[in-house]
């Protein structure tokens, strides 16, 4: 049966070539008003790039598109704007240096200004209406952007996509960005988009989400439109078949259960105070052998624990302490001569140089493993880049590719190379798993615990609660900088006794 609602979105026969790389291979492409359409696929699939070209950020190598009846080719995101589409990016999309405000109606400060002078008052009022249009009512406009955490950011740039009022709203991975409350927010936008006969494109690599949330779902594979489904014809079997190509059951996590933790203690955070505030005389300790998990709701010090136990955060008391040599670990070097690795959630700012190569990237951090004397062997820092590569199935032209050129689930899989690379003894992942679509996330999985058989120790700091339930074999679960739960690895294990000790 045809659909029946007003098509306000056709890609025809697009295609976009990135060098040798086909990203999009002559996709046809609908979206109808008053639907919440979702993009699937695996890294390099194709989905952030068609949205990105609709959008105005790129464009098309051929092919034609259409928004609301009429031919459509932005050559700018503010040119896509004006037309009526708003886009959600899934990296940083504020700009570091100015205000709140500022970043709300940046390109659009003419809107505030008598002559040469722009009203700072009245952008800041204005500024203050659009973050209050979608729920974050905690901030102040005039405040610098960099002040902000990762997530408040996101929001300040959701305030400013809404605020232009767009016809269609393409959301791209942003959710895996978001705790529960900023996921709400987008959840809302998006369904009052769709009971407001406007249309949302949304990207996830969460299958639970999507077919919760969307009305139809459209499938991409290696640049090639595979199919479009509607919600009655959503299974999770069936979508990830049509992901990968092949046919893809059982579970990505562990199945053993009942192992004893060695009594060994590899790292301690003792009585630690952060900087920030967000950890007041927290302790914990990390056993040899152990994958140990942290998770809680967003502003819990989830992510500051991270940062402190890799010597990235400031500490106004306490240590943490390396318990083979007695050594504090003070900071990033001290940590990396000590044998860790740390994998941030922020990948684009605290992990890669996005204007170098992919094997730069993963050197950064592995140039010890290939030094002969005082020299690097080049043959063997291709080998250990080529081996980080396909083991983590990285899609890219070259490894001498810049990284800001990867979709994010690829730079995710440089980041994660970058360390597991190093055959580390301490690993403290922070959202290792972000942004990528189910085949690695598999493969990843499948690593951390072979790093666990052979002796190795890490910290899984996680949003997602399936991966903590089913990866770790203890689990902390921190509220308001404190440990507010500690549960042992068991089969019966839900997400609601972790959820009881986040609220």
């Amino acid at each position: 049966m045809a659909n029946e609602k007003e098509l306000i979105f056709e890609a025809r026969n697009l295609t976009k070539h990135f060098g040798p790389t086909i990203a999009l291979n002559g996709v046809d492409f609908k979206v109808y008003r008053g639907e919440i359409t979702g993009l699937i696929g695996e890294n390099g699939s194709g989905k952030s790039t068609i949205t990105s070209i609709a959008a105005g950020m790129q464009p098309a190598t051929s092919g034609e598109m259409f928004f609301m009846g009429q031919p459509h080719s932005p050559s700018t995101m503010l040119e896509g704007a004006a037309a009526g589409i708003g886009m959600i990016v899934q990296e940083q999309g504020t700009v570091s240096g100015i205000s709140v405000a500022q970043n709300i109606f940046l390109g659009n400060e003419k809107k505030f200004a008598t002559g040469p002078v722009v009203s700072s008052k009245k952008m800041n009022e204005e500024a203050k209406k659009a973050l209050e249009a979608i729920g974050f009512v905690d901030v102040d406009p005039a405040m610098p952007i960099d002040a902000l955490n990762m997530q408040d950011r996101k929001l300040v740039e959701i305030a400013k996509v809404i605020y232009n009022d767009p016809q269609m709203l393409v959301v791209d991975e942003t959710t895996t960005a978001l705790s529960q409350k900023g996921r709400d927010i987008i959840y809302d936008i998006m369904k009052k988009m769709r009971d407001d006969n406007k249309a949302v494109v949304f990207i996830s690599h969460d299958l639970e989400e999507l077919m919760e949330t969307c009305d139809t779902l459209t499938v991409l594979r290696d640049g090639n439109l595979i199919t479009t489904m509607t919600k009655d014809q959503m299974n999770e079997d069936d979508i990830k078949r049509h992901m990968v190509g092949r046919e893809m059951s059982g579970d990505y996590y562990r199945n053993d259960f009942g192992g004893t933790i060695s009594d060994e203690v590899v790292l301690k955070a003792d009585n630690i105070t952060t900087g920030t505030g967000m950890l007041m005389n927290f302790s914990m300790e990390l056993h040899k052998g152990e994958i140990l998990g942290v998770g809680g709701l967003s502003h819990c010090g989830m992510h500051e624990l991270g940062r402190a136990l890799f010597g990235e955060e400031k500490l106004l008391e306490g240590k943490v302490i390396d318990m083979a040599t007695g050594d504090s670990i003070t900071s990033p070097l001290t940590a990396k001569q000590h044998g860790y690795g740390y994998v941030s959630k922020d990948r684009d700012k605290e992990a890669l140089v996005l204007t170098e190569s992919i094997k730069d990237n993963i050197m950064a951090a592995g140039f010890d493993k290939v030094q002969k004397g005082l020299f690097l062997s080049p043959k063997a820092s291709k080998k250990y880049v080529d081996k980080q590569k396909a083991d983590l199935s990285i899609k890219c032209a070259s490894i001498l590719q810049d990284v800001q050129y990867l979709s994010g689930g690829n730079k995710q899989k440089v980041v994660f190379g970058k360390w597991v690379g190093r055959d580390c003894d301490i690993l403290i992942l922070d959202c290792p798993t972000r942004g990528v679509d189910i085949g690695v996330k598999a493969a990843m999985y499948h690593l951390i615990d072979e790093m666990k058989k052979a002796g190795k120790s890490i910290v899984m700091i996680s949003e997602e609660l399936t991966e903590l339930i089913g990866m770790t074999d203890r689990l902390l679960i921190l509220k308001d900088g404190e440990l507010n739960g500690e549960f042992m690895r068991t089969p019966d294990r839900s997400a609601n006794d972790l959820v009881d000790a986040m609220i």
